[in-house]
């Protein structure tokens, strides 16, 4: 997949800045809606009222509640979050309604500490990112989260006709990350687990601070989604993938490159050659490799 769009622009920021001029949520199928934003919310109606997964950033919270305005089926009965980055819990506090149950996975609160720990030094870091695409990023308060339901391992509620499983995937983007499962509907949704942009190889070193993350976690989480055997696939960002053999298809390939470029590095760690050159040719100490 190319970087960068048709005009030049970065892939990610055409993604992220995509829903600043919608109005109107953008119906996937006739119960589960979209609102896109840095990273999208989306909205899944019952007959017994609304699931939301993730809010959205803190600077589009009234846009987003305008835009599933028209999409709401009754009261908000949870908000499930996908990870602990502000750009999917920053709206919690204006979604809120009485009666509803923010679940989120059991590292979710150490992982608001840690960045909460290195606030001055991840803003720095991710303003070089983030500047011309986010406005006024430095005087954003992060609200405090607190989730209702703390999920350990799978966690599944239902509301309405609909079951949902929330199964944590710690190889994402974050060690609290979460894909929420519909069985019945065989639609996953996997937040950031495979990066802003579906199938690019995984960031696990991020430039502007985060803990690294583990390759072959990574790997067990893809494969976890892998065998959900989903017919949709929706993602923090851009369109959702259907049909089943399309989204084995990318999961496989996906994990493939991954494992791949996994295992050449420990073999070129193992013959002994130096983090420099492997990290300048990856393949180096692969027996074969040119």
């Amino acid at each position: 997949m190319s970087a960068n769009t048709e005009d030049g622009k970065p892939l990610l920021a055409s993604l992220v800045q995509a829903g600043e001029q919608q109005t109107e949520a953008i119906a996937i199928t006739d119960f589960v809606h979209m609102a896109k934003d840095i990273s999208n919310a989306y909205l899944v109606n019952t007959s017994d009222g609304d699931v939301l997964v993730n809010t959205g950033f803190i600077t589009s919270t009234e846009r987003n509640k305008s835009v599933f305005a028209k999409a709401r089926s009754g009261p908000l009965k949870a908000i499930v979050l996908t990870q602990a980055h502000p750009d999917h819990y920053g709206g919690v506090p204006a979604f809120l309604e009485p009666g509803t149950s923010v679940i989120a996975e059991r590292r979710f609160a150490d992982t608001c500490a840690f960045f909460n720990m290195l606030d001055p030094y991840i803003r720095r870091r991710s303003g070089k990112l983030w500047a011309s695409t986010i406005k006024n990023r430095d005087a954003l308060v992060v609200p405090t989260v607190t989730p209702d339901v703390c999920v350990d391992g799978r966690y599944s509620f239902s509301v309405g006709e609909r079951q949902f499983e929330v199964i944590s995937t710690p190889g994402g983007e974050a060690p609290d990350s979460v894909v929420v499962w519909m069985p019945a509907e065989r639609i996953v949704f996997t937040g950031n687990l495979f990066g802003p942009v579906f199938m690019s190889m995984p960031n696990l070193c991020t430039l502007r601070g985060d803990k690294p993350r583990s390759a072959r976690r990574f790997l067990d989480s893809l494969d976890t989604v892998r065998q959900l055997g989903a017919e949709l696939l929706i993602t923090g960002h851009g369109e959702p993938i259907r049909g089943a053999a399309q989204i084995r298809g990318d999961l496989d390939k996906l994990h493939a490159a991954v494992a791949y470029v996994h295992q050449a590095t420990v073999d070129g760690m193992n013959a002994g050659t130096d983090e420099h050159t492997l990290a300048r040719h990856p393949l180096a100490g692969r027996a074969g490799a040119r």
